[in-house]
């Protein structure tokens, strides 16, 4: 049985036909058909008397088209539970992926919330100080400042101005402030 709930519902409706048909040429075969052949080995002992098997009367056609039917309800019982349990498991498997789903639209929504914090640390009146600042000594005074302010004071100057102060800083700092800003410009998830 345990081999038959294995199978797919079509291929298990073929063993039962292949059942009712071996059951019939079963019927058709005569009981003494076959005799046991038994092999002695030398300084063995003798075999008993071969009985003769007694077969119980062949099942008529009506008798297999009866047992046929009657599995026939169990089978489609059994090929709905198995259709069930698989839905089941599709249904799992569309919930782990909605909430691997939700998890990354969570993710985004933090680093877009990011994104717009550290834009906003920039206020209008402090990149306008910058902005008339001389570029020699707005390259000084950002390299004091956080990376993450001095990115988002950049961002905001006008772009001209921004990469003659670029021009005046530590090469380092410059990298440094050049890809914040750059990872910062992109709209989409920078992992």
């Amino acid at each position: 049985m345990k081999m038959i709930d294995r199978l797919s519902p079509k291929h298990r409706r073929n063993a039962a036909l292949a059942a009712c048909a071996v059951a019939a040429l079963l019927a058709a075969f005569p009981a003494d058909a076959e005799e046991a052949v038994r092999q002695v080995l030398p300084g063995g002992q003798q075999p008993a008397a071969a009985q003769q098997l007694v077969r119980e009367k062949a099942p008529d056609e009506s008798e297999i088209q009866r047992f046929c039917s009657n599995i026939a309800d169990a089978a489609r019982d059994r090929r709905y539970a198995l259709q069930a349990e698989e839905l089941k498991q599709l249904q799992a498997g569309i919930d782990q992926r909605m909430k691997a789903l939700d998890d990354k639209r969570a993710e985004y929504e933090q680093w877009l919330k990011r994104r717009e914090v550290f834009l906003a640390r920039a206020e209008d009146g402090v990149v306008k100080i910058y902005a008339g600042m001389k570029p020699d000594a707005a390259a000084e005074r950002l390299a004091m400042v956080t990376p993450d302010l001095a990115a988002a004071i950049l961002m905001k100057l006008d772009s001209r101005k921004a990469g003659v102060i670029l021009n005046e800083m530590d090469q380092k700092a410059a990298a440094t402030l050049t890809g914040i800003m750059a990872s910062a410009a992109r709209r989409v998830d920078p992992s």
